[in-house]
């Protein structure tokens, strides 16, 4: 029996005592209207979690096929998770993945990864704010090679 089901069952016994006019009944009622209450916030929320469950599949879902198309899957049987260059075993040699470059935009803040080919090109704008954002890496070698 439904929780909506067993309350009206309840109601029923209480008609059936036909002790409408005592404070016992006036407690029953308090307690049953109560319990009405409780159950169609019970059924609300049951109802949210099923959506809730739902959206978190489709998301799982669209996740894992994001993983797919951006992470390299050449490490199934490896321990080293997919780094690109973190041990020698035959996978890992195999990998064509790119290695990424994490940079800060200076205006929005937000983090944008980079391969190598886009920072052969110097420059890419800001997928969050626009923001055209160059990158001199000639400046940075000779300050490496000083040293």
């Amino acid at each position: 029996m439904e929780l909506m089901e067993k309350i009206g069952y309840l109601k029923g016994l209480m008609d059936g005592l036909e002790i409408k006019d005592s404070k016992e009944a006036k407690v029953f009622s308090a307690i049953t209207d109560i319990l009405d209450e409780m159950a169609e916030s019970i059924a609300l929320l049951d109802d949210s979690v099923c959506e809730l469950e739902e959206l978190a599949d489709t998301l799982d879902e669209d996740l894992g096929s994001l993983e797919e198309d951006f992470y390299c899957d050449d490490y199934d049987d490896c321990d080293c998770d997919g780094e690109c260059g973190d041990c020698d075993c035959d996978d890992c040699e195999e990998c064509d993945c790119d290695e990424y470059y994490e940079v800060v935009c200076p205006t929005c803040g937000d983090s944008v990864c980079l391969t190598e080919a886009m920072l052969d090109e110097g420059e890419i704008d800001c997928p969050n704010c626009g923001e055209h954002l160059e990158f001199d890496l000639e400046d940075e070698e000779a300050t490496e090679k000083s040293e």
